[in-house]
């Protein structure tokens, strides 16, 4: 139902003036290409193109009579050049700070154009994956029927650059990086209501620790095991480079130009990508766009909750991937008044 694919972009030149050869790697899922409408899935920060499948991270959403339908549609799914499943990052990763979210944006375009794809039924990402949709969408403006950015937003913020520079000086003093650093991230993708929640100050006598210490070294370990520290520095840095090119005006000029339906996905509990700034940028794009839709997960796990309110996401997105009425979208109740925040 799935398979591997690599695609080489040779000479692609960076900002600074640094050439570079590029191999693009990724899965192909459902339908064979050229057999269905396209859609493409962008990992978040930690994730990588195994969305389907035993394995895949987003199986929940993804798969044969899923809200995407691999009877339906043909998925496909890059790895962010440098990741920890990409084969190549040898060649990417001492130059990790030439990267932009843009750049990456650029390059999946260019492994779809080698794809004889040239349009795209849906995007749709995740947090730092989200953030690319965006890039992707202020690229190809005419090229994509759905942008499905989901907890995050088209321009980072002092928050998350605070935050991604917290990250990076974990990543380059600390004596344990990759666990230190995902310990701290964690409390950013969780809430103190969810954490409460869910180990309720228990204590475990056998490790001699809180639960929810034990929790936080389980993910720094499991982390480590399968991320690399340069992998992790790269991933993280990206997150400071989200929009970096965009004004308002700017972006009030792609919502006058483009046609795409876009769907905004935001967390009522998101501490990284806030509910209220993509609630600004609804109401922003709104000014020149009217096809455009607010949907609020309601959730008190935080930025994760899109990895893990299944039902919610579910119900929003299936209307737009019915193909046989995918105009219900328009019919959703799911905005809110800005008072309500």
């Amino acid at each position: 139902m799935s398979k591997q694919i690599e695609i080489r972009i040779e000479k692609y030149l960076l900002p600074d003036g640094k050439s570079i050869n590029i191999t693009l790697t990724g899965h192909v899922y459902g339908k064979h290409l050229g057999k269905a409408p396209v859609v493409l899935i962008n990992h978040a920060l930690t994730g990588n193109s195994q969305v389907a499948g035993e394995s895949g991270w987003w199986k929940s959403l993804i798969g044969v009579d899923r809200t995407i339908d691999l009877n339906a549609f043909t998925v496909i799914a890059f790895n962010i050049p440098g990741n920890a499943l990409d084969p190549h990052s040898h060649s990417i990763l001492p130059l990790y700070k030439s990267f932009t979210t843009k750049i990456i944006g650029d390059l999946f375009w260019k492994g779809l154009e080698c794809l004889n794809i040239h349009r795209l039924y849906a995007i749709v990402g995740g947090s730092l994956g989200g953030g690319i949709a965006w890039e992707m969408a202020f690229l190809k403006p005419l090229c994509i029927d759905h942008l499905i950015p989901i907890a995050c937003s088209p321009t980072s913020s002092d928050w998350l650059i605070a935050n991604v520079l917290v990250q990076e000086n974990i990543l380059n003093h600390s004596d344990n990086p990759i666990q230190d650093a995902r310990m701290h991230a964690m409390l950013m993708y969780r809430t103190p209501e969810s954490i409460q929640n869910k180990f309720r100050f228990r204590f475990n006598r056998n490790e001699n620790q809180y639960m929810v210490e034990s929790w936080l070294r389980y993910h720094g370990d499991a982390l480590k095991n399968r991320f690399g520290l340069q992998s992790y520095k790269l991933m993280n840095y990206l997150l400071k480079t989200i929009g970096e090119d965009q004004t308002w005006n700017q972006m009030l000029e792609f919502a006058g130009l483009c046609n795409i339906k876009i769907h905004i996905v935001a967390i009522d509990t998101d501490y990284l990508f806030t509910l209220k700034e993509q609630w600004e940028t609804y109401k922003l794009l709104r000014r020149r766009k009217k096809d455009i839709y607010f949907y609020k997960i309601n959730s008190i796990h935080g930025h994760d909750a899109f990895l893990m309110e299944y039902e919610q996401l579910n119900h929003f997105l299936n209307p737009i991937f019915n193909i046989d009425s995918n105009e219900k979208c328009n019919k959703i109740n799911t905005t809110y008044e800005v008072d309500s925040i």
